[in-house]
Parts: C-alpha cells; sequence; structure tokens
C-alpha cells in the first residue's frame, strides 16, 4: 500500500503538467511543524502557493500570525499526521527531532501510510537514518532537507535545500520545497543532506571569523572599513561573510551587523552546527583543526552574551577580547 501511494505521487506529478498538477496538489493539506525564524515564513511561502497549511508549534503564540493569514493550526505534531500526508517539520536541533517525531503526540503516533516527511531541520545525520527507519516501520518515507540562506532567503523563497532520501521519492519533495527555496538539490541517501549542510556550514563559520578578524585589522591599521571591503570583495580574500554579511556595523544595509546583530543566524545555532561537525569529524576520524576552534570560539560567544545574537557579532565578540 505504501509503495502504491508512492508511486501514484509520482506518476501525478511527471505526468500532469505544471500548473494542473499544483492545482491537484493545493487541495491536499500540508503539515507544517515549527514555526520559529525559518519556519514560520517557510509555511507562509507554501500558503502562498495555494497550499493548505494544518501547523503546530511548541509554542502556541508562534502558530497566532500563520492562522491570522489562513493556516489550520492543531495541538501536537499527531494531530497534523492524522490530516496530512505530506508533512514538513523545521525544529532547532537533535532532542526536538525525536520528541515530534517519536514523543508520545508524535507524528509516528499517528502517522498515515504512504506519507512524506521532509525534515529540514539540522540534526545529526545519523539520528536522520534512524527517523528513516522508524518512519519505513510505519509505511511512511522520511527525507532529511536542511537549508542554507538564513531567515531573509526563508522570507524571499530563496532558500537552498540538500536533500537525502530514496531518490524515487524527490520529485515529490521537490515540488514542496521549490515553493520555499531557490535551490533544490538531491544529494543521495538519507543523511547525505545533513552532510552537505554541516560542512557548508562549517565553512561559513570558519570565513566568518576570518573576515571579522581581518576586518579588525584592518580598521586598527587605520583602513575605512568600506574601503577595506571593497578591496577584499575585488581580491582573492572575498567571500560570502565579505561581500554579502559582512560582519562589521556600517558597511553593509540590511544585514544583522546593521542592526546590533539582530535577527539572522543565531550564535546558539552555529555552536550547535559546529558540535554536529565536531562529532562526525570523531566518528570519521577527519582532523577538522580550523571547525575544532570555531566550535570553541562560537560556544565561548555563546557564554559570554552573545548567545541570541547573530553569529557574525563575532566581530564584537574580537573588539571585546583586545581589551581583556
Amino acid at each position: 500500500e505504501h509503495y502504491k501511494s508512492a508511486l501514484y505521487r509520482n506518476v501525478v506529478f511527471l505526468l500532469v503538467t505544471p500548473c494542473l498538477s499544483r492545482s491537484m496538489a493545493s487541495k491536499t493539506p500540508v503539515g507544517f511543524i515549527g514555526l520559529g525564524n525559518m519556519g514560520s515564513p517557510m509555511a507562509k511561502n507554501l500558503l502562498k502557493n495555494g497550499y493548505p497549511i494544518i501547523a503546530t508549534d511548541l509554542f502556541p503564540e508562534s502558530c497566532k500570525e500563520l492562522q491570522d493569514i489562513g493556516a489550520q493550526v492543531v495541538d501536537s505534531p499527531g494531530e497534523v499526521a492524522e490530516r496530512a500526508d505530506r508533512i514538513i517539520t523545521m525544529l532547532p536541533s537533535t532532542p526536538n527531532v525525536l520528541e515530534v517525531y517519536t514523543g508520545p503526540n508524535g507524528i509516528l503516533k499517528k502517522v498515515k501510510k504512504g506519507t512524506l516527511l521532509i525534515d529540514s531541520s539540522t540534526i545529526d545525520p545519523a539520528v536522520s537514518k534512524e527517523m528513516a527507519v522508524a518512519a519505513e516501520k510505519m509505511g511512511a518515507v522520511f527525507m532529511d532537507a536542511p537549508v542554507t540562506g538564513g531567515v531573509g532567503a526563508a522570507s524571499l523563497a530563496k532558500l537552498s535545500f540538500m536533500v537525502g532520501g530514496v531518490e524515487e521519492e524527490y520529485q515529490a519533495a521537490q515540488e514542496l520545497l521549490t515553493c520555499m527555496g531557490a535551490n533544490v538539490v538531491y544529494c543521495g541517501q538519507v543523511g547525505t543532506g545533513q552532510a552537505a549542510k554541516i560542512c557548508n556550514n562549517m565553512l561559513l563559520a570558519i570565513g566568518m571569523i576570518g573576515t571579522a578578524e581581518t576586518m579588525n585589522l584592518g580598521i586598527r591599521l587605520g583602513l575605512d572599513p568600506k574601503l577595506l571591503t571593497k578591496i577584499l570583495n575585488m581580491s582573492s580574500g572575498r567571500c560570502w561573510s565579505s561581500d554579502t554579511y559582512n560582519p562589521v556595523p556600517g558597511v553593509m544595509e540590511g544585514v544583522p551587523s546593521a542592526n546590533n546583530y539582530q535577527g539572522g543566524f543565531g550564535t546558539t545555532l552555529m555552536a550547535k552546527d559546529l558540535g554536529l561537525a565536531q562529532n562526525t569529524a570523531t566518528n570519521t576520524k577527519t582532523p577538522i583543526p580550523l571547525g575544532s576552534l570555531a566550535h570553541q570560539i562560537f560556544r565561548v560567544m555563546c557564554s559570554r552574551g552573545y548567545a541570541n545574537k547573530d553569529f557574525s557579532s563575532v566581530f564584537q565578540f574580537l573588539r571585546e577580547e583586545e581589551g581583556q
């Protein structure tokens, strides 16, 4: 029965026109669990594309804005699973994913056979594999689809999704993910999406620390930060942290450094992702000297009052370290 359901979804998607497919699909509600800084704009974009949303969040107040624009709100992940056969989860960490999927009121207590489960949280790849096995036992399909791009990209539907799971189900997942993102990439079996995300965020953390150090040194040497940024961005040192998400206040508009490091991607979450990188590196005996150092720097920042600030606040942290 599960096989037939999965096959049916794919046949419908492949054979009918995209417009008709979207129209048919929109009659079927999509479940969305986790309406935080990322989940809320992602769910809004599904609504904008004509998908009825059945949502829930641990904090009821997080649901109100979505409810006001037409989403149906229920009390638990299990209730979402009773009413939707396609469910997206966007949760902060591994314990949250375990609770939402396997807890007493979790998805897998009520999931229908043939349900497609897409987890966009960033967690340990091994846990994604565990969830896939647990879902399969219930006749459902689990795919990991973590994202990059941050809150701004989530609002603009310009996220990048890295998808891991059964390849035959990729088209069905892609149909939903393209409503929320500009790039959707199939990475391989379950867990490979998480692996790609962890690798990306480790490099992002290292790059941001390097950009912050460089900008701080240049400023102390008497260079104007905007001039230095211009030079870096036309030179070999250019990177995303310098040209798109500069950590120095006053250099760019529309980034967290221009707003006292509010919004964006929190230091706590970056420390968590670097912890995942450290764990996977240990398990695979992979040397990550800079990744490990980045992990320690962001962990120290969390204990020094930066936990809820954007991770680019490492620039501010380094400036404060000068006086110690």
